[in-house]
């Protein structure tokens, strides 16, 4: 297979891995699937910044592109510049995968926002984040889930379910633009050449 072919197959799967991430992160948005939240303003900070939607959802897209339609040019400097193009758009869409994977893992770490009874009362805070560095992450002890939030309803399974697939699927894109990144690199160097399958005669 060539590195054209190649980088439309990786435009293709980073396109696929980008709905993933619209998604869960518009899931996100609408805890208990209902507006209200959002327009009351009581969505987890993480989920609001929004970086599965522009990250590694738009951005990622707007990279992949460039992977998908390619270059009708011929010969070896058409060739070199195309894989320069690949290497500057591998790179927009890592950096971008890179932020909203690690937008999306302090998401996890701190838990959602919900509305929770206190010492003070019923308020809307993030009360399963760590108050000291010492002290135990919520995710290793299942018991607080329930008893932590009162509204909206499932919230903290809701928040862990979707920042995992979202971490992981911005992470995979990253990993995916750093290795095509490489290709690109080693296609430049090499020219059109590399990559090429050869078949040997008897």
């Amino acid at each position: 297979m060539s590195l054209v072919s190649c980088s439309r197959c990786v435009g293709v799967s980073l396109v696929s891995m980008a709905v993933v991430c619209i998604l869960a992160n518009g899931l996100l948005l609408f805890p208990d699937l209902q507006a209200r939240y959002l327009l009351e303003g009581h969505v987890t900070r993480e989920a609001r910044w929004g970086t599965g939607l522009w990250a590694s959802g738009f951005l990622v897209v707007i990279g992949a592109r460039g992977f998908i339609i390619g270059s009708s040019k011929k010969g070896p400097c058409a060739y070199r510049i195309e894989m320069l193009c690949q290497v500057g758009c591998s790179c927009v869409a890592l950096a971008a995968a890179a932020f909203s994977c690690l937008v999306s893992a302090i998401g996890l770490v701190h838990g959602p926002l919900c509305l929770h009874n206190g010492t003070q009362g019923l308020a809307w805070d993030v009360p399963l984040k760590q108050q000291t560095s010492g002290d135990p992450i919520y995710l290793y002890d299942r018991k607080l889930w329930a008893s932590a939030c009162v509204e909206p309803r499932n919230i903290v399974q809701w928040n862990v379910a979707l920042f995992c697939v979202l971490m992981a699927t911005s992470g995979l894109q990253a990993l995916v633009c750093a290795a095509h990144a490489i290709n690109a690199i080693l296609g430049i160097i090499f020219g059109p050449s590399f990559c090429k399958n050869k078949v040997s005669p008897v």
